[in-house]
């Protein structure tokens, strides 16, 4: 039971500390790809493990009810571990940033 607990909590702690650094990770669509896929394989492998934990009755950081809703949590984070970070905002428009420069080149443009 101990090396179960052990286990999970260095699943639960390599998960996490994958999710702090996976921007980067994602310098290249490789190697965004390959880190994102690596969250979910993680992030799964930690979720069985806490469920094989609660099931036999164990504890994580001495607490009995802590393993179900870190595996509840653990699913969501292999969900969101497919998310793009550098895709495309669709859902606002531009930044002024990006307007002041347009409205340059098309002054340009027209010059």
């Amino acid at each position: 039971m101990e090396s179960l607990e052990s286990l999970s909590q260095l699943l639960c702690g390599l998960t996490l500390m994958l999710w702090v650094l996976i921007a980067t990770f994602s310098r290249t669509d490789q190697s965004e790809n390959r880190a994102q896929w690596t969250m979910v394989v993680l992030a799964l492998c930690t979720m069985v493990s806490l469920i094989v934990l609660d099931l036999q009755g164990g504890s994580l950081w001495g607490s009995n009810y802590l393993p179900k809703p870190l595996a509840v949590l653990c699913l969501a984070f292999a969900f969101m571990a497919r998310l793009n970070i550098k895709g495309r905002n669709i859902s606002q428009g531009m930044n002024p940033h990006q307007i002041m420069k347009q409205n340059r080149e098309s002054e340009g443009d027209s010059d």
